[in-house]
């Protein structure tokens, strides 16, 4: 079976292994593995390459985890991603374990797109009418779009809101055109 196809299953091994509770922080800790593999060439080879040995990849990965501050858990279960080769797909394994964590605790993440810096009021009314709609508590990722006319688009796992200009233009255009 391919890697990615099964980061569903480790991640929710992750999830149980770590424990709800530590799971925000254990997921900031692979985030920083993903980081530092996409960073560094000679570090995600040595946990893609199998020519290295199990005790090598220990011995680094023992060194990083002291300076970034790594749980033994998160480091035993990168451990095991890299001696299967499925550690190709941990940026897959983390996406997945983080939507399964927010389902736990029944949160959602949204991303919003803006043209300008939004104030905490409308950031409030805004998380209020996330939570309305999706039915959980929403936290928000606000990320500044000059592209964008006017308006915000806001993302909620794989729904979309638009209410920008031109999404307003396209529907216009849409019902124009529909007669």
């Amino acid at each position: 079976m391919k890697p990615v196809k099964e980061a569903k299953k480790y991640a929710k091994t992750f999830i149980n292994v770590v424990g709800i509770d530590t799971a925000p922080q254990a997921l900031v800790e692979l985030t920083a593995i993903e980081n530092l593999m996409g960073k560094s060439a000679d570090f995600k080879s040595l946990l893609l390459n199998p020519g290295f040995s199990q005790t090598d990849r220990e011995k680094v990965l023992k060194n990083i985890a002291d300076k970034i501050k790594l749980s033994e858990k998160v480091i035993k279960f990168i451990m095991h991603l890299s001696e299967l080769g499925i550690i190709v797909a941990l940026p897959e394994i983390t996406k997945i374990a983080t939507a399964l964590y927010l389902e736990k605790k029944k949160r959602a993440k949204a991303v919003v797109l803006t043209s300008i810096e939004v104030g905490k009021d409308y950031e409030e009314r805004l998380k209020g009418s996330l939570k309305k709609l999706t039915d959980r508590d929403v936290d928000i990722e606000f990320v500044l779009e000059p592209a964008l006319l006017g308006g915000i688009l806001v993302k909620v796992g794989s729904t979309m809101y638009d209410t920008s200009i031109k999404g307003q233009l396209r529907l216009l255009k849409d019902e124009l055109i529909k007669g």
